[in-house]
């Protein structure tokens, strides 16, 4: 339910009713107060307070209640810490059996991650780029690719062939051509349709 009318007593009173009617905390909900309650005279002619809570709609809001569902779904119980900015939003989730929500080569963060922009975006008019994070694996799987980067340039430059890697997502391709972007002795690009899209490494001419 998005919005709902309680009463009470007190405005506390009516509150507290309205919230566990809407089974969420007071910092989820929007409150105008329709009518002010009056004491009365020794309780003769008092009126309750009522209230109209409506639940709040934001992008944090939306991607917290979808990460909850899911990971509900699957078993698991995380906390979220959201940090966020016009432009971006970072989403670090903790708990146990966070591999589950990494998956294989970080492939369930990344369908986690493209679903929660999807709710992070919806009927918004600026995009707000979404990262979806665990257990520092982000980082951990960047200096991989870096790393990777290194080892195949050197490969490349050496035997003079071009040579084409594993299929990666757009945000692990990105990783690697800037890594690479500056270096003398190899270019990169890439082929093929997603999901099995790579880079290859070239080795430059002259």
């Amino acid at each position: 339910m998005k919005s709902i009318e309680a009463t009470g007593k007190t405005y506390d009173e009516a509150l507290m009713a309205g919230l566990a009617q809407m089974g969420l905390p007071s910092d989820k909900v929007d409150v105008e107060v329709l009518e002010e309650g009056t004491k009365g005279f020794l309780g003769i002619g008092a009126k309750p307070y009522k209230l109209r809570l409506v639940k709040k709609d934001t992008p944090a809001i939306r991607a917290e209640e979808f990460l909850k569902n899911v990971t509900s779904m699957m078993g698991l119980e995380v906390s979220l810490d959201i940090q966020e900015n016009e432009e971006a939003m970072l989403i670090n989730m903790q708990g146990d059996n966070q591999g589950i929500l990494i998956g294989h080569r970080g492939e369930t963060l990344d369908a986690l991650q493209y679903l929660t922009s999807l709710q992070v975006n919806k009927g918004g008019k600026e995009y707000r780029r979404v990262t979806l994070d665990t257990e520092g694996y982000r980082a951990k799987r960047e200096q991989t690719l870096i790393a990777l980067a290194g080892r195949m340039a050197n490969k490349v430059q050496k035997s003079g062939r071009r040579m084409m890697l594993e299929p990666m997502n757009p945000y692990e391709r990105r990783i690697l051509h800037a890594t690479l972007q500056d270096n003398p002795y190899v270019t990169t690009h890439s082929e093929g349709e997603e999901p099995n899209r790579r880079v290859v490494i070239t080795p430059k001419r002259g």
